[in-house]
């Protein structure tokens, strides 16, 4: 890892929730689209989820995307309608294999640990991989479907890592053993819970983030998936509190 690499040469622009902009190797890639309005979302008659604040952005003003990394299509936290009217805009979105049926049109399905290459404007490419994720405890794939993260590798560039909806650590530590050490983690990180499961975790908390970061041995950590809907249980001070308990204040990145 080159620990002498500045955050200016990856840039990653986190705009609320799980959506941010990240430029490598001369592509731009989207992470999970969500541009509606603050409201409820509802199945069956019931709120299920509800955004609270709006994109730091709208589509209009995002410029061009090479590709959508979409962690899944099944909630709406991590898609919403205008990032589904968007996904019709974008020539390659990248997501799990049954979020590819479902999605159709330029959606590609990616199982774990399977990659494909993208052609840089330079000539070179870009390694996109699957990693795998968990969306809950162990056992709950029935029930919050496949989910998976991403990671971004070049011959000539730091790693990037992002988490999508993943609330294993043990997920983490086979990521760093086949990947690691990891220049950025994009961490969705929000300590996400409902009433499913009895409440446990849907993804990481603070803590476990920061621990995350140092199973990865991350040079820097960019923090997502952390405000703007109300099921998150921790935020921008709980991150801060648990990246300073753990020595790690330093490689946290905060818009």
């Amino acid at each position: 890892m080159a620990n002498d690499l500045t955050p200016e040469q990856t840039p990653i622009r986190v705009f609320g929730g799980p959506t941010a902009l990240i430029e490598f190797g001369g592509l731009r890639f989207l992470t999970d689209p969500t541009f509606d309005v603050p409201g409820d979302y509802q199945r069956d008659g019931a709120t299920i989820l509800t955004k609270t604040a709006p994109a730091a952005i709208s589509p209009a003003e995002l410029g061009p995307v090479d590709a959508v990394l979409l962690s899944h299509d099944e909630h709406p936290d991590n898609l919403d309608r205008s990032g589904r009217a968007l996904l019709a805009d974008v020539p390659l979105v990248l997501t799990t294999t049954g979020g590819a049926d479902r999605l159709g049109g330029t959606a590609q399905g990616l199982a774990p640990w399977a990659s494909v290459e993208l052609t840089r404007p330079d000539g070179g490419t870009v390694t996109v991989t699957a990693a795998p994720a968990l969306h809950g405890p162990d056992g709950c794939e029935p029930v919050t479907g496949q989910v998976i993260g991403f990671l971004l590798t070049a011959a000539d560039l730091p790693t990037v890592y992002i988490s999508g909806d993943n609330a294993s650590l043990e997920l983490v530590k086979e990521i760093a053993e086949r990947f690691g050490p990891i220049d950025t983690a994009v961490l969705f990180a929000g300590g996400a819970r409902t009433p499913l499961f009895d409440g446990a975790l849907l993804t990481l908390d603070s803590a476990q983030a920061a621990e995350a970061a140092a199973v990865l041995d991350a040079r820097r950590v960019v923090p997502a998936h952390f405000d703007s809907w109300a099921h998150f249980t921790e935020g921008r001070e709980a991150l801060l509190a648990a990246f300073a308990a753990a020595g790690l204040a330093g490689r946290l990145q905060l818009s």
